[in-house]
């Protein structure tokens, strides 16, 4: 997988449309973003200060500055989108969080001494393809900044239940310990919807070493931290099936998605499904599968609904007669791919269906032989 991203694959992620923007037109996840921030400035009464900046990130606030140590497996490129060894696409909104609380810290006094940090937009990842996963879903980051007063777990509840209210009024909820490189006290919060529990958001108190990184001194300053992915608000609070819908040009889809009523079903096309043989290496897994069709099939990849390996086998415990004809190495594997296609807006035929299986299958298979449709 190479190191950096191409000049055009920079170019397709800058041009996407971020939803979370008024200045790009209309879309419900604006609305789950406004249930969200009201809710909790009128239960604080703070003032809300929204930060929007371009993707383009150091590395350094991505990682380094929130805690996160040089072996984290996040930081690897399989997961993650470097433009060089400095600068990358933000993995997650908490990337602009350093430069937001350093803002703060050339205050003196402090203009405002409780506040909150509203970063939502874009974020950028090497993820599996289902439907409710995409390479680019959109991320908010709320941070209660305070000075003089000093938050507790009672806030952390506070602002767990404002949250789902905004978001899925009356919904069941629980926190769960889930540690974070930028958090203390860092929980998972899942809401009870539809029979199953759900991961909405995560959150904790604001650790001390990323206010002191800012040069924020935390025996003054302390907060809350709260991330939670917008596509998955908005899925919940209308219970959207796939989240392709979220950028369908479908009318009947783009209609619904100017406000929060409930979600009428739009037909669904059939699908087709295809299981691949082919030969990948050791380490690939359903995260690199879908970013590598992503990057090979560009605006066609919306055609598939999920890609997932079914089993593998490695080189070692092939038979030699299948190592033969399939030409595997050591270090790599005989992986069966479930490829299931189901376009949202138009019907594959037989043809157009064996042309998308081809091109993901050249665009996974690492072997010297070929198995086309």
């Amino acid at each position: 997988m190479p190191t950096h991203l191409t000049a055009d694959d920079l170019d397709r992620a800058l041009r996407l449309r971020d939803l979370t923007d008024p200045a790009q037109g209309h879309h419900a996840l604006q609305l789950v973003l406004d249930d969200v921030v009201q809710a909790l400035a009128r239960s604080w009464s703070v003032r809300v200060r929204t930060v929007r900046t371009p993707p383009i990130v150091s590395v350094a606030d991505n990682y380094d500055l929130l805690g996160f140590t040089p072996q984290d497996v996040t930081r690897d490129v399989r997961y993650s989108r470097y433009l060089s060894p400095t600068t990358m696409l933000r993995s997650h909104t908490s990337a602009d969080i350093p430069a937001a609380l350093r803002a703060r810290a050339c205050e003196d006094p402090p203009a405002v001494r409780d506040e909150l940090i509203v970063v939502p937009g874009l974020v950028y990842r090497r993820d599996v393809i289902d439907r409710t996963h995409v390479g680019e879903p959109h991320q908010v980051d709320l941070w209660r900044l305070r000075v003089d007063h000093r938050v507790c777990s009672t806030d952390l509840d506070e602002l767990a239940q404002a949250v789902v209210d905004a978001v899925l009024p009356g919904a069941p909820w629980r926190a769960t310990p889930s540690p974070h490189p930028y958090t203390e006290l860092g929980r998972q919060l899942d809401v009870h919807h539809g029979q199953e529990w759900l991961e909405l958001a995560e959150f904790g108190l604001i650790a001390d070493h990323v206010l002191g990184g800012a040069g924020l001194d935390p025996t003054r300053w302390s907060g809350l931290a709260l991330g939670m992915g917008l596509d998955r608000a908005l899925m919940l609070r209308k219970g959207i099936p796939d989240i392709r819908y979220l950028r369908s040009n479908d009318p009947r889809a783009r209609a619904q998605l100017v406000d929060l009523l409930p979600w009428h079903p739009v037909s669904r096309l059939p699908s087709i499904r295809r299981d691949l043989s082919v030969v990948i290496d050791d380490p690939t897994d359903d995260e690199e599968l879908g970013d590598l069709v992503r990057r090979a099939l560009a605006h066609r990849a919306d055609d598939i609904e999920s890609v997932h390996v079914l089993a593998r086998t490695p080189h070692d415990a092939l038979p030699v007669h299948v190592r033969e004809r399939l030409g595997t190495a050591p270090g790599q594997s005989n992986a069966v791919v479930c490829l299931v296609l189901r376009p949202l807006e138009h019907t594959l035929t037989d043809r157009e269906a064996n042309a998308l299986r081809n091109d993901v299958y050249r665009a996974i298979h690492r072997g010297p032989r070929l198995e086309l449709a």
